[in-house]
């Protein structure tokens, strides 16, 4: 009934097309942000089809004989056309995990989706991974604020905010992130985290140019001094904070707290779920408790995101399914 291949350049445009109307697809699965760290990784993504229309797609990758729902993306998972039965989320996942297996891969490791993405509930992708003995290798814990709530801001946090104001900071939405990145940003995750930004600052600057909509950066400045930056990953229903960076001085000048304040009550106030992502250190075995601390005084609660590995092999433990 399901025909799964893996994908091609011919399949550019449909695959964008399906992603866009898809119930758990965001911009981060369209091929322009896919690829461009094609360089990194051995794209290895699949489709599956039903009458020669897409039903769904796994952005993925390969690194001998794994599968890996793709580790250049914050998120992953099967993407999945909206109104689906259970029945045929069943069939399309057997049939991806018997392809795979076919294909010499033994273990698919797939990272989901947070819930609160989805234009649809996403459940039924949970269930299957304990049907097929799926091990979850991996949790992380996300910090979110539910935008449809009352903020629940701590009064430390609204101190801060008001230093920012007495402060006369100003808040400049930018399509330039050379000064953030060099000034703040990279520095900063050198001399904090001894890292860099997963973007270099060409990649971030093609990737705006290709979504202009869904990233956006905001610049806090102290008179004509750059204080602190945020470039914002938009999906519309959910607001991410990609990076975040400010000077030795933010707590003196309130400059985050100012910012993020802006942030959540006037520029995403739109949107469902603004997602502060994970404080976890040492592949989510450890949290950031001053980094958790921050989030949380924005009344930000925890999602957690799972990481599966599942035995291609194990396509057969869903041939009983249904009675």
């Amino acid at each position: 009934m399901y025909q799964v291949r893996t994908y091609t350049s011919a399949d550019f445009e449909a695959w964008n097309a399906f992603v866009a109307q898809s119930r758990n697809g965001t911009f981060l699965f369209h091929r322009h942000f896919m690829e461009y760290h094609a360089d990194r990784f051995h794209d290895a993504s699949l489709c599956v089809e039903k009458n020669g229309q897409l039903c769904a797609v796994l952005p993925a990758h390969q690194i001998e004989e794994a599968l890996y729902s793709h580790y250049g993306l914050t998120y992953g998972g099967l993407v999945l056309s909206k109104g689906l039965h259970f029945s045929e989320v069943l069939a399309i996942f057997k049939a991806l995990l018997a392809y795979a297996a076919t294909q010499g891969f033994t273990t698919l490791y797939l990272k989901e989706i947070p819930p609160f993405y989805c234009c649809e509930f996403n459940g039924d992708l949970a269930y299957l991974m304990q049907l097929c003995g799926a091990k979850i290798h991996r949790a992380d814990l996300l910090a979110t604020v539910n935008l449809r709530q009352p903020l629940a801001i701590s009064k430390t946090r609204r101190e801060s905010i008001r230093r920012g104001q007495k402060n006369g900071l100003t808040i400049v939405e930018e399509t330039h992130f050379e000064a953030f990145w060099h000034t703040l940003l990279i520095p900063n995750l050198r001399n904090r985290h001894q890292t860099q930004p997963v973007h270099s600052v060409e990649e971030i600057t093609y990737l705006h140019q290709k979504f202009p909509k869904h990233i956006r950066h905001f610049n806090v400045y102290e008179g004509a001094q750059l204080v602190a930056g945020t470039t914002v990953f938009d999906t519309r229903r959910v607001a991410h904070p990609q990076y975040v960076a400010a000077d030795q001085r933010r707590s003196e000048t309130g400059a985050l707290d100012f910012l993020y304040h802006h942030l959540l009550t006037e520029v995403y106030a739109d949107c469902e779920v603004f997602d502060f992502g994970i404080s976890n250190e040492n592949q989510g075995k450890q949290v950031n408790s001053g980094l958790q601390f921050w989030k949380e005084s924005y009344g930000a609660q925890p999602v957690v995101q799972h990481y599966y590995q599942v035995p291609t092999a194990h396509h057969t433990h869903l041939s009983q399914v249904l009675l």
